[in-house]
């Protein structure tokens, strides 16, 4: 650590709260209150996994996934059964659609793809059935995949108006909301003899016949972002780093995600409300305040991490401080489907290492940084090893 952090650039804000970081810990504390807006930045794993679990009420309860404009979907059952029947579904989809991922890769991916896009439409082709049935109207399915086009893709909503925005916001909506008032009436519960077909079944079946079809429109988009967005980021991750770093091809696919995930965390930024007046980690917070345990920060502390800014799977596979690693939240509030996301991301990368020789080249840009932390522009180039047969 130096003593006095070299000043970020202006909008910079991964660089700007590791700076902040850096100068609070050389002080003895890994909580501070940041400049910009007074709100509470968390980096120690202590402190962030008492915010985030939460276990002695130290903060309001609240859910990242099920929030909304309004306030937070509820109740808690609803939550609950939404999050198990959705993780079900995704993974006997996942299980039946396994065989299908070496020819997803080979004809979306080589000979040559430009990310972070190349993996959030790669995710959303392979359960595309999961985030609607195939015979759903088709007017929806263009739907969903013109919200991914507008609205999940990193910088795609820069790319647009904000009159634009709202034009098709208001569009995407109508038809969602049609769409769960159509299966509303239809009452097709979650013990249905065949399961639901979709995750927008499980949405309205979860929500019982009161769910009001606006929240579940939210919902089922918490779904579309989760899966689209942040399992497709997190896969660029991986890419990024295994091309950049040629002699970690080797490595277990599961250290690498995990590995990846530690250094680019996704979810990088939870925001929470203290319930009381308090102290965490030593500063006097209120409820006045706004907590900001920052995952990004927790995943690279150097009283827990050895060469915490390095790409090092092989730090996986001995005995490693898993109380400062939190890529999915932590608490009653953990991302459901974080298992299946894991399993996709590292049968992904066990296909790219075993199958294909990866080089990038990045465009020079850094993270972009908005609610999710996704990674820069790159290209991807997949070339077959030597003695590699072609697979189909």
């Amino acid at each position: 650590m130096t003593s006095s952090p070299q000043r970020p650039a202006p909008g910079d804000e991964l660089a700007r709260l590791k700076a902040e970081f850096e100068s609070a810990f050389e002080g003895g504390s890994d909580v501070w209150r940041s400049a910009p807006g007074g709100g509470v930045c968390v980096a120690g794993p202590e402190a962030a996994r008492a915010v985030m679990g939460n276990r002695h009420g130290v903060v309001v309860e609240t859910s990242d996934f099920y929030h909304h404009r309004h306030g937070v979907f509820g109740p808690r059952p609803a939550q609950i059964t939404i999050g198990r029947a959705a993780r079900s579904l995704i993974q006997r989809h996942l299980q039946a659609r396994r065989a299908d991922l070496p020819g997803l890769v080979a004809g979306r991916l080589a000979p040559r793809s430009e990310w972070p896009d190349a993996g959030n439409l790669l995710v959303l082709a392979h359960l595309r059935d999961v985030l609607l049935h195939p015979d759903a109207p088709p007017r929806l399915h263009r739907t969903v995949e013109a919200i991914v086009a507008r609205a999940v893709l990193a910088g795609a909503r820069q790319r647009r108006s904000a009159p634009s925005r709202l034009l098709f916001r208001r569009r995407a909506l109508h038809a969602l909301r049609g769409e769960v008032r159509a299966r509303q009436r239809a009452a097709r519960p979650l013990d249905h003899p065949e399961g639901p077909r979709d995750l927008l079944d499980v949405v309205v079946g979860g929500s019982g016949p009161a769910g009001h079809p606006d929240e579940l429109v939210e919902v089922y988009l918490s779904f579309l972002f989760a899966t689209a967005g942040s399992i497709g980021f997190a896969l660029g991750w991986s890419v990024l780093l295994l091309g950049t770093h040629p002699e970690r091809a080797a490595a277990d696919p599961g250290r690498t995600v995990r590995e990846a995930l530690r250094l680019w965390p996704v979810a990088w930024l939870f925001a929470r409300t203290p319930s009381r007046a308090q102290e965490l980690g030593g500063l006097p917070v209120t409820p006045r305040d706004r907590l900001m345990v920052c995952s990004y920060l927790v995943h690279r502390h150097p009283g827990h991490w050895e060469r915490p800014d390095e790409f090092v799977p092989e730090r996986w596979a001995g005995p490693t401080p898993d109380g400062a690693y939190l890529p999915f939240g932590l608490g009653p509030h953990t991302c459901a489907g974080a298992t299946v996301t894991v399993r996709l991301l590292e049968d992904l990368v066990g296909l790219l290492t075993r199958d294909w020789r990866v080089s990038v080249t990045p465009d020079g840009g850094g993270p972009q940084v908005g609610p999710a932390l996704a990674p820069p522009r790159f290209t991807a180039v997949l070339s077959r090893p030597d003695g590699c047969p072609e697979r189909r």
